[in-house]
């Protein structure tokens, strides 16, 4: 800058950095600067690629051109715009000259350094750095004087100096440090005086404070938590609802659980609380019948679903027919349309149109004849689907008599087998319940002779009675299982030889020529075919005396045919009332036949007499 009278200067604010060219700062205390050349100033603004700003914003060069500066591409700011401090500066080249002015303030002047020295070392800038160190302060700087100084490069919170000449300087933002390391290096004078304790030369550089660092940690931590609880938020919108609550098992819950199983408006959830109340074992002996109560409730539902079901495939089928009929009425009308085309198309009416009108009929009659094939492809498709269902229904028919034969029979006696042994283990857990009930109760009591001990003593007999009759159905039952495979292996053994049979008489068919000596052998062949067919007819299955038993057991007052059937049939749906009463007759020691009812109302009656015997005696 050019030096002028003291009478002649003015007052600017603006202190311009090299390293931050958008961080234009304006000092609280006003630098004194020539008025009458104001180009020093605008050299400087101009070597960062800047307009030069007045206070007022009006450019002080009026032929300014932005792409002389050394920050070309830049467009032109001003310096006076609010919240321009906080724009992060652009990066700037490593082999760019950095030129520093001279520094007027009120009471000191500050000299920039040579530029060719080299810059002097810096510590590394600490974490969330607020504070600076200045060194090389004049002994006769006083706290004063370094507010003046430093408080151009932002709001200063403490400053503590030290008698060695030098300093720390805390300031309120982080982005004011290098604001104030840019005076690093310059030569410090107060006033015009030349004495050795009016000069010095300023370091700047970053200092740790544990204030920085504290402060700068829960900046941090802050950070941290808004994003663990950005992420919670993110997780919780992602996450897919938790089921609802189910209510704990009680003798409130359960009746109004069976009336909800009942409903078919809340029936499926209702029958999701009674899957959790089973699979947590809320079952017991106290309970089991209002859990068996709603799970035959339950089980009754399955009638309404096969009946909705019904109806949905019926309302299927007729959209199906309803679609099929719209869209065979939209081909034929397709080829009433195509028929029109083709019809125009012949010379009779084809001389009368003009050029444009054929070409148009032509494409037309294309574009009918594409959407009409595709129609048809669509219909044949569904034509074929419908053809393949049925074929597959007829292949399940086909099947479904070789595997009613002897397979079926043996798989029914496996069943038959399985359930009662099932219910002979149910019979030796509750022995053994009343065993446990009886000895408990023997500790506890003195031995007295009640008329409770006596009927669970009779209890006792009944089942193992029962027990016993159960062993021997079922080792009835294994040997009946046996000869039914036995037979099984014989016929199968039969059909093999009767087909070696077939294909030997076949190969001797082919050598024969005369016609005498082919019908014997042909009839031949169809008796022994005949035989076969009374072979497999021969194996039929036999409903089983101890399920029939259990069944009239459960039920005191007896049962009639037809009750028995239905309740056979589930287990065997060839068992029909015929065979059921003749196998009931074959035993008259284990079932009886009563007349029950006057009048019309007389109905005959099979009951269970197996312990009738065991009783009176």
């Amino acid at each position: 800058l050019s030096r002028h009278s003291e009478s002649t200067k003015m007052k600017y604010t603006p202190l311009l950095l090299p390293d931050m060219s958008k961080h234009l700062i304006s000092f609280p205390f006003p630098m004194t600067m020539p008025m009458s050349d104001p180009n020093a100033w605008a050299t400087a603004m101009n070597n960062l690629g800047m307009a030069p700003m007045g206070m007022t914003g009006q450019p002080l060069m009026s032929d300014f051109d932005s792409g002389l500066g050394m920050m070309t591409g830049i467009a032109p700011m001003n310096p006076m715009m609010p919240g321009l401090g906080y724009v992060p500066p652009p990066p700037l080249p490593q082999d760019l000259p950095i030129v520093k002015e001279i520094i007027h303030c009120q009471s000191c002047t500050l000299f920039p350094p040579n530029p060719h020295l080299p810059s002097p070392a810096m510590r590394e800038r600490p974490p969330g750095c607020k504070t600076v160190f200045v060194g090389g302060l004049p002994e006769n700087a006083t706290e004063a004087l370094i507010v003046e100084v430093f408080g151009q490069c932002g709001d200063i919170i403490a400053i503590r100096k030290s008698k060695k000449n030098f300093c720390h300087i805390r300031f309120t933002e982080e982005f004011t440090v290098d604001r104030a390391l840019f005076l690093s290096g310059y030569r410090m004078r107060l006033g015009s005086s030349t004495d050795k304790k009016d000069t010095g030369r300023l370091h700047v550089d970053f200092a740790q404070a544990r204030d920085d660092l504290y402060e700068w940690e829960c900046r941090q931590r802050m950070y941290a938590r808004e994003e663990r609880h950005r992420r919670r938020m993110e997780e919780d919108r992602f996450r897919p609802p938790s089921p609802p609550l189910i209510v704990h098992y009680s003798d409130h819950e359960c009746s109004q659980l069976g009336d909800k199983i009942k409903d078919e408006a809340v029936f499926a959830e209702a029958v999701r609380v009674l899957l959790t109340w089973v699979e947590r074992g809320e079952v017991n002996r106290r309970n089991a019948n209002n859990f068996y109560s709603m799970i035959q409730s339950s089980n009754s539902h399955i009638r309404q679903l096969m009946s909705q079901k019904a109806t949905h495939e019926k309302e299927m089928e007729e959209a199906k027919d309803k679609f099929k009929s719209a869209l065979s009425g939209i081909l034929a009308q397709f080829e009433q349309i195509v028929s029109v085309f083709h019809a125009a198309s012949k010379q009779k009416a084809w001389d009368h149109f003009s050029k444009a009108q054929r070409k148009n009929l032509d494409v037309w009659r294309k574009q009918a004849e594409e959407i009409r094939n595709m129609q048809n492809e669509e219909l044949m498709g569904i034509r074929r689907e419908e053809e393949m269902e049925m074929s597959d229904e007829d292949m399940e028919d086909t099947h479904n008599p070789d595997q009613s034969g002897p397979v079926s029979q043996a798989e029914a006696l496996k069943e038959e087998n399985d359930s009662l042994r099932c219910q002979l283990d149910a019979y030796r857990n509750e022995v053994e319940l009343l065993k446990q009930e009886q000895g408990k109760n023997q500790e506890h009591t003195p031995p007295q002779h009640s008329e409770e001990d006596a009927c669970r003593q009779q209890q006792l007999t009944f089942l193992q009675q029962a027990l016993q009759g159960m062993q021997k159905q079922l080792l009835k039952m294994c040997e009946e299982m046996k000869q039914r495979e036995a037979e099984m292996e014989k016929t199968v053994e039969d059909k093999q030889q009767l087909e070696s049979q077939v294909k030997s008489l076949k190969e001797g068919l082919q050598g024969l020529k005369t016609l005498t000596t082919h019908t014997p052998q042909v009839s031949n062949t169809h008796t022994q075919h005949m035989h076969t067919l009374q072979l497999y007819s021969l194996v039929s299955l036999s409903p089983s005396s101890g399920i029939i038993s259990t069944f009239l057991h459960v039920h005191p007052f007896g049962a009639s045919i037809e009750y028995i059937c239905s309740y056979l049939q589930r287990l065997n749906t060839k068992i029909n009332t015929g065979e059921v009463d003749a196998l009931l007759g074959r035993l008259p020691c284990t079932f009886k036949q009563e007349l029950t009812g006057v009048g019309a109302s007389l109905e005959k009656r099979w009951k269970f007499c197996g312990f009738e015997g065991i009783m009176i005696t």
